[in-house]
């Protein structure tokens, strides 16, 4: 599994949204917002309301490869944007977790393996 660096762990939890990428059986890509927790072991679960009955739940139950990516604005003048694209598989996880009861049962961690990150530098 790729690890993240500081500067992306750190970027990754100061934010809430991003947009999962799921394929769909007719191999075509489906990109949704989700809330995402970055894990200390290196993972990153994705929560939702009633994940399990969710055309990415599906999605990823015939193909696990997945992509996530957290990005913002950090100024339109100067033009200055930041973020991360990670690359993984994914497994779904059902059963209590603490991620709060706004959530339904079922998770999606995502285990990396490719993470690409621009603009993070420059807020060090």
């Amino acid at each position: 599994m790729t690890e993240f660096s500081e500067a992306e762990r750190g970027y990754l939890m100061s934010q809430r949204l991003g947009r999962l990428a799921t394929v769909d059986p007719g191999g075509q890509p489906q990109a949704n917002p989700v809330g995402f927790f970055p894990q200390d072991d290196g993972t990153i679960l994705v929560g939702g309301h009633a994940m399990g009955r969710t055309k990415k739940w599906r999605n990823l139950q015939r193909n696990p490869k997945v992509a996530l990516v957290v990005d913002d604005v950090v100024s339109v003048r100067p033009w200055r944007v930041r973020g991360v694209e990670i690359r993984g598989e994914a497994e779904l996880l059902t059963g209590p977790h603490d991620l709060g009861p706004h959530f339904s049962e079922e998770l999606i961690r995502i285990h990396p393996k490719w993470i690409h990150s621009w603009g993070l530098a420059e807020d060090a």
